[in-house]
């Protein structure tokens, strides 16, 4: 499951567990935090689009780390002015790790799917079951051709359909091979 919020003037994909980094935002280490503009939702089958925002849904964490990102610099300068400036920057960031996406006060996905696993409700799905293996086609191993290199002549069934490409021609013998410019012929005058 994952859900795309916006913070910061920034949209951020999250998934539950996920450490991501955000505009700073107050709070000390430990602090819940709670994004309200979320903009989809993902539950692997079903998707959920805000138009902007889906109301009703919150993505729920707790800061994790206050800190500044790399150092940058910011250097002014104007050719033949002797002008020039050097300033560095660090721009502060709060880390958030995601507990919970979903509506606010609902009860967490897992306690369902752990409650489905123990009273035996969990599907296989088509492709693990024996049955689907007896009926699936059977796929022949792939050649070791390469990441798109062709395999040669033969092996492409359209190829056989069409035309030969033309051989480049060979010079004329009033042309000389080499690439050394000829000598301009000269005119004569009458």
């Amino acid at each position: 499951m994952y859900a795309v919020v916006d913070t910061g003037g920034k949209q951020y994909k999250v998934r539950k567990g996920e450490v991501f980094r955000v505009e700073k935002l107050p709070g000390e280490v430990g602090a819940p935090v709670a994004f309200d503009k979320v903009l989809m939702v993902s539950d692997g089958q079903e998707v959920q689009v805000g138009q902007p925002v889906l109301d009703g849904m919150a993505v729920e964490g707790h800061i994790v780390e206050q800190g500044k990102a790399k150092k940058i610099l910011v250097f002014k300068y104007k050719r033949r002015k002797r002008y020039r400036r050097k300033q560095g920057h660090r721009q502060p960031y709060t880390a958030v790790k995601i507990d919970r996406i979903g509506a606010p006060g609902a009860e967490e996905e897992a306690d369902t799917t752990v409650q489905e696993a123990a009273s035996g409700k969990t599907e296989t799905p088509p492709e693990a079951s024996p049955a689907a293996a007896e009926t699936a086609p059977e796929r022949s191993a792939p050649e070791d051709r390469g990441e798109g290199a062709a395999a040669g002549p033969g092996t492409d069934p359209a190829a056989e359909s069409r035309p030969e490409e033309p051989r480049p021609e060979e010079p004329r013998p009033d042309e000389s091979p080499s690439d050394e410019p000829q000598p301009a012929e000269k005119k004569e005058t009458e």
